[in-house]
C-alpha cells in the first residue's frame, strides 16, 4: 500500500479525478487550499505575477493506493504535464505504508 499524495491548480481538479478513475484509484479525499509561492528573489521582469507574494486557489488530494496503480497513475499525470501550456504542473508524491488497519 502507498500513500498518494497530489497538489495542483483549482483549474486541473476535472482532469485530475479523470486520471484517478483510469488508474483505479476509486477511494480519495481531497480539499481545496492555497497554495503559495515566495517570488521575493526573482527578478520583477521574469516574475510573472509582479509581485514578491503568490496564492493560488489549489487542491489537495490524498489515497491510499496499492502499488500496481501508483505507476499508471504517474504515466497519466507526466503525459498531462507535458501537454500544458502553463507554468504550472501537477505536483506528485508517493509515501510507503509500513502498517495500516
Amino acid at each position: 500500500m502507498k500513500l498518494l499524495i497530489i497538489t495542483a491548480i483549482m483549474a486541473f481538479d476535472k482532469d485530475i479525478k479523470k486520471m484517478l478513475k483510469k488508474a483505479d484509484v476509486k477511494t480519495y479525499t481531497y480539499k481545496e487550499v492555497t497554495g503559495f509561492k515566495d517570488l521575493s528573489e526573482e527578478a520583477i521582469e521574469s516574475n510573472w505575477f509582479g509581485s514578491e507574494m503568490n496564492e493560488n486557489e489549489s487542491i489537495l488530494y490524498y489515497a491510499f493506493v496499492k502499488k500496481e496503480n501508483v505507476d499508471l497513475f504517474f504515466e497519466l499525470v507526466n503525459e498531462f504535464n507535458l501537454e500544458q501550456k502553463t507554468l504550472s504542473n501537477i505536483h506528485i508524491a508517493v509515501l510507503n505504508i509500513e502498517k495500516s488497519n
